[in-house]
């Protein structure tokens, strides 16, 4: 992993908060691990330099943009967070149009000349196909999260070039990273005659809801059916069988993004070229559903 910040000579300003405005369906956000832990580890940097996390759940992109612009007119905040963006993100622009520190997570390609934080989901998902490939399965299904996300489409994209340099069939399946997806997925996986032997999940929740779909559907987990789920949590250990995951740690993500943005609210460097922090690739932990 590359090294974070060891921590600015200069500090941010004490008491005023960064901010993440995150486009989720409300009940999705609340049933989702992966963003408790992530502002925890975030909180875990910030909160001793004196700098909140302010956490904002709007419905669209436009929304989004609207919160980003009103934080800078009222200076409400003095650095953000982007997560989840789409191929040419309108809140990239906004941001340098802004002013303001701002810290990808996600590709540096999609970041757009900003600092960013990038987790490398192809690296994930090749050694996720690999391993199913070497388990003896022909044919993978990927249940994805939002189609639009830039990250979802660095998945499903590796996924199938993984899968095709394996000789292996792919199926792809909608999701949008809910607990009805993952029902959804494995019903219509059901009703396939030629299905897949293993599915792969772009979060939790869904493959969750999918194990217990498959079982009121009568597919053995994993004698009929493998699954792996994205994200590690708790969820994921406890469930029976226990689930296959990717994991990495998410607080520890979580801390690289904030060490990462208090070096840019301490020293913003007019010019500088922008920091790219490379986290090691999340790798795949085998359970009782594999």
């Amino acid at each position: 992993m590359a090294a974070a910040p060891t921590g600015p000579s200069a500090r941010p300003r004490e008491g005023t908060p960064v901010g993440l405005a995150l486009v989720r369906d409300a009940e999705v956000l609340g049933a989702e691990p992966f963003f408790h832990e992530f502002i925890a580890g975030m909180e875990r940097v910030l909160v001793p330099l004196g700098v909140p996390v302010l956490l904002q759940v709007v419905a669209t992109v436009a929304q989004a943009a609207e919160r980003m612009r009103a934080w800078a007119r009222h200076g409400q905040v003095q650095g953000m967070i982007l997560i989840d963006l789409l191929p040419g993100d309108e809140r990239v622009a906004l941001a340098e149009e802004l002013g303001m520190p701002t810290v990808v997570i996600g590709d540096p390609v999609t970041a757009g000349g900003l600092p960013a934080v990038w987790t490398q989901d192809d690296v994930a998902m090749r050694d996720v196909v690999a391993e199913l490939v070497a388990a003896g399965h022909t044919h993978l299904g990927h249940v994805a999260g939002p189609a639009q996300m830039a990250h979802t489409i660095i998945r499903r994209r590796t996924f199938e070039e993984a899968a095709a340099g394996h000789g292996v069939r792919t199926t792809a399946f909608d999701g949008d990273y809910s607990e009805a997806a993952g029902v959804r997925a494995a019903a219509a996986l059901a009703a396939l005659e030629d299905r897949p032997t293993a599915l792969v999940f772009d979060n939790d929740v869904m493959a969750l809801a999918a194990l217990h779909e498959a079982a009121r559907l009568g597919l053995a987990v994993p004698a009929d059916l493998a699954l792996v789920a994205w994200d590690d949590s708790a969820l994921c250990q406890l469930a029976v069988p226990p689930l296959s995951a990717v994991s990495h740690d998410v607080q520890e993500l979580g801390e690289l993004v904030g060490n990462t943005l208090a070096e840019a609210l301490a020293a913003p460097a007019a010019g500088a070229p922008a920091r790219v922090v490379t986290a090691a690739p999340a790798r795949l932990v085998v359970r009782g559903s594999l």
